[in-house]
């Protein structure tokens, strides 16, 4: 499985940007994506999955009602539109995979996806 994100840039605090995620060498129209942040020196979060199948929609507390997830899988592609955007989303943006489906109240870590792309970073100016 390869993942390949984009979209991230610096942008000031209260914009938007639109993060795309493209997947290759799986089929995309089963499992969970989802994007998580890392931001300088601290631990990967959660920021949103969705089911493949279905399109249940997950977010952390933190991005409910800024960002939304969403997904194409005629063109294998997950985006994450960010919006309202705050410096403390500063961050480098992951994608991830994984095969398995989970509840809706299901608490995300990065130990829940298998496969991860490269990062974009996104920079929000104060």
């Amino acid at each position: 499985v390869q993942l390949q994100a984009s979209g991230g840039g610096l942008v000031q605090a209260g914009g938007s940007l639109r993060l795309s995620c493209v997947v290759s060498g799986r089929t995309a129209n089963s499992g969970t994506m989802g994007w998580f942040l890392q931001a300088p020196g601290k631990e990967r979060q959660f920021v949103a999955a969705i089911r493949m199948i279905g399109g249940t929609t997950y977010y952390a507390d933190t991005v409910k009602g800024r960002f939304t997830i969403s997904r194409d899988n005629t063109k294998n592609t997950v985006w994450l539109q960010m919006s309202s955007l705050k410096p403390e989303d500063t961050a480098v943006y992951y994608c991830a995979a994984s095969s398995r489906n989970f509840v809706l109240t299901y608490r995300f870590t990065h130990g829940d996806f298998p496969s991860w792309g490269q990062g974009t970073l996104v920079t929000v100016s104060s």
